[in-house]
């Protein structure tokens, strides 16, 4: 049972919420790499809504049943590319913060791939998703019945 319904959230925080996505997505950064590291988030932060959105919606953009289910232990893993490690290096280091600061070997790992700008947008992504999975386990959002949008 949901804690929160839609209709009780204040008018105006889910569509505000929703520019920043419309803004992250409009990056340079691929859609598929964006919804991996939304994945990573949900399963670190063990939000079941947000695991079964980001889940239809990798299967929905052609991801393989094996990256998906290997991306819980991802670093034991051949199946990512460089690329997609540096950046879920970041999101892990950024989804359980400690006091230290950024390791420089993260942020080192993140320029043979990524253009300082693009490093930003990954940034503001993983802390989004990290809002989204905060809010949805406050709210307790029943997780299962999401649908992924056709593109017109």
């Amino acid at each position: 049972m949901e804690r929160i319904t839609y209709q009780d959230i204040p008018a105006g925080m889910f569509e505000n919420l929703m520019t920043t996505e419309k803004f992250i997505n409009q990056s340079t950064l691929e859609t598929k790499l964006l919804e991996l590291i939304r994945l990573r988030v949900a399963q670190k932060n063990g939000c079941a809504y947000c695991v079964d959105m980001h889940h239809k919606e990798l299967k929905h953009l052609g991801e393989t049943d094996l990256r998906l289910s290997s991306l819980c232990v991802w670093k034991e893993t051949p199946y990512f590319t460089e690329k997609e490690m540096a950046a879920l290096s970041l999101t892990d280091v950024l989804t359980k913060l400690s006091r230290d600061p950024l390791p420089e070997i993260v942020f080192d790992e993140l320029i043979p791939h990524f253009n300082k700008e693009e490093i930003c947008y990954l940034t503001l992504a993983i802390s989004q998703i990290n809002t989204w999975t905060r809010l949805m386990k406050t709210f307790k959002f029943t997780p299962g019945n999401y649908q992924v949008k056709e593109l017109a």
